[in-house]
């Protein structure tokens, strides 16, 4: 592996502050399903399955063309803009971009809008076969359908902010939506509602609006403080423009593959009939156990990615292929370090993290081992799944979108097949559905690694192999620690939140403690560049207190 570089230092201190606002984003995002799940239920109940189904509509969408295909090709153009011409012109394009977003992006919400119910049937057509279920998520989805307008735009501000080097602002701006449309949600839905006739639920989605609104605002300060103030313009002619339209085509057909692999695996749940309760759908279940996989991959493969796709187009923009090279490897030594442990952690201890926050009103124990299940399918993705986001935007740097868009497309032949033989033949159900999202992120992490290592000389490949058989040794015996320990305590105390929280509280330190003392006697040499990284944020807060 190489020596650290500078610019693989400045992406782990840039990734440890963007895990740190992440990792608070992440918390009051489980508040949000832990409050929902209580209030609505889980498991097929209708409010909550309709709601999650309506808000992942636009989520969909947002993800095909705001913070995927858009952000991927926008911030690669405007790092070479800052690079190589002038803060003028890169304002500019921004602005372009931003007036192209507000009129395509404005005309797809309003025909979201108005074929609502047909894209609910295409994604939950199970739930025509409970009374009311379809007509409110049909609901549910016009009135959040202008949320993805509002974070189109914030994902925009976001790459502006992070071609500048910026990075907490924009991570914390998430965790602004989530506080904004819990607690708006919560004013609508329950105290305005009753007097509005706004069902509760229907308040929720209106939340979700607020709360996209907040997440766009508060980045726009640092938006002006940068220099970048927003200013209607039209050229579609402009250059800037015409070269991010270019890469966003092929992004846009490869996110696209992803959209449908969504689509079908949430279609499939919503057929789904649990042999327990006989109710259709648990689109909850995985709901719940995504959003747990989603900490640590925000935590470290979002946040790492993020800090990257900066350094690395700055490289490649410069023509320095050693340092994106050096710089792509430690970035990928870093995640792997994080995440294999990560995954390791969610499978054997599931249900306790589960339990321990979701259990409790209308989400059962039986709902806790279903999402428990779900969530260790998911976790054996993680590591491909945080490997993309580092090896899709260095293609973009590269200039090149083709090749993650012939690799998603192909994914959407695997993530079928996958799906029919586990919850058909298999007999998986829901957590069939969740092995296909790992195998798909599995197998597009290795193959647009293996890609990118030829067209670009190597990426330090057996070095990097060599690490990540050292933390998988590491991770198998913290794993066989917690495991005894988890078993221990079952032993001593009777089933429910008593056991799930003492599990965690003896399990979690005592995993962490083994997993760095065998990586720091294996040598591993990613280890110091991550406790730099993420101990960056408290020695700022500490010199912030003194």
């Amino acid at each position: 592996m190489p020596a650290t570089t500078s610019s693989s230092e400045n992406v782990a201190r840039s990734a440890g502050i963007t895990s740190a606002a992440v990792f608070l984003s992440r918390i009051t995002g489980l508040a949000r399903e832990i409050v929902l799940a209580r209030l609505f239920g889980a498991g097929g109940g209708a409010a909550n399955d309709a709601f999650l189904l309506a808000f992942r509509i636009p989520n969909l969408t947002r993800d095909l063309f705001a913070e995927g295909a858009l952000s991927s090709a926008f911030v690669p153009t405007l790092v070479d803009y800052l690079a190589n011409k002038s803060k003028e012109e890169a304002a500019r394009l921004a602005n372009l971009v931003a007036t192209s977003i507000i009129f395509i992006v404005g005309v797809i919400c309003l025909l979201g809008m108005i074929f609502a119910p047909q894209l609910v049937d295409m994604l939950g057509s199970g739930f025509r076969g409970v009374p009311g279920k379809f007509e409110l998520a049909v609901s549910m989805t016009r009135i959040m359908f202008p949320f993805l307008l509002l974070v189109a735009l914030a994902a925009q501000a976001m790459g502006i902010l992070n071609a500048c080097n910026q990075f907490a602002v924009p991570a914390l701006s998430s965790s602004l939506f989530n506080i904004g449309s819990l607690i708006c949600g919560l004013v609508i839905g329950f105290v305005a509602g009753p007097y509005l006739g706004i069902p509760a639920i229907e308040g929720m989605a209106l939340g979700v609006v607020v709360g996209g609104a907040l997440q766009l605002g508060c980045q726009i300060p640092s938006l002006v403080r940068s220099g970048f103030i927003f200013r209607p313009a039209f050229d579609f002619k402009h250059p800037g423009l015409l070269h991010i339209f270019a890469l966003m085509g092929p992004a846009i057909l490869g996110n696209a593959a992803v959209q449908i692999n969504v689509a079908v695996n949430s279609n499939f749940a919503s057929q789904i009939a649990d042999p327990v309760t006989g109710l259709n759908g648990p689109v909850t279940w995985l709901g719940a156990a995504f959003r747990f996989m989603q900490l640590p991959l925000g935590l470290f493969g979002v946040a790492i990615g993020g800090a990257t796709l900066p350094a690395i187009s700055r490289a490649a923009a410069q023509g320095d292929m050693e340092d994106f090279r050096k710089t792509l490897s430690r970035s990928l030594g870093l995640v792997f370090l994080m995440t294999i442990p990560s995954s390791a952690g969610l499978i054997v201890l599931g249900k306790s993290i589960v339990g321990s926050l979701f259990e409790g009103g209308e989400f059962t124990s039986y709902d806790t081992r279903q999402t428990a299940a779900a969530l260790a399918y998911f976790a054996l993705g993680l590591a491909g799944y945080s490997a993309l986001k580092i090896l899709v935007p260095a293609f973009y740097a590269l200039k090149d979108s083709r090749t993650p868009m012939y690799i998603s497309l192909a994914s959407i032949a695997i993530n079928y097949a996958v799906v029919t033989t586990m919850t058909g033949a298999a007999g998986f159900g829901h957590a069939g559905l969740a092995m296909s999202t790992a195998t798909v992120a599995a197998f597009g992490g290795l193959v647009q690694f293996l890609i990118l290592r030829g067209r670009i000389g190597g990426i330090y490949g057996r070095a990097l192999t060599a690490s990540v058989m050292k933390v998988l040794f590491a991770s198998a015996l913290m794993s066989f620690a917690v495991f005894g320990i988890e078993w221990a305590v079952s032993q001593s105390i009777s089933p429910g939140r008593l056991r799930y929280v003492v599990t965690l509280i003896a399990g979690i330190p005592a995993g962490a403690a083994i997993f760095y003392a065998a990586c720091r006697k294996l040598n591993v040499e990613e280890l110091d560049l991550a406790v730099t990284a993420f101990s960056r944020p408290f020695e700022r807060l500490r010199a912030r207190i003194r």
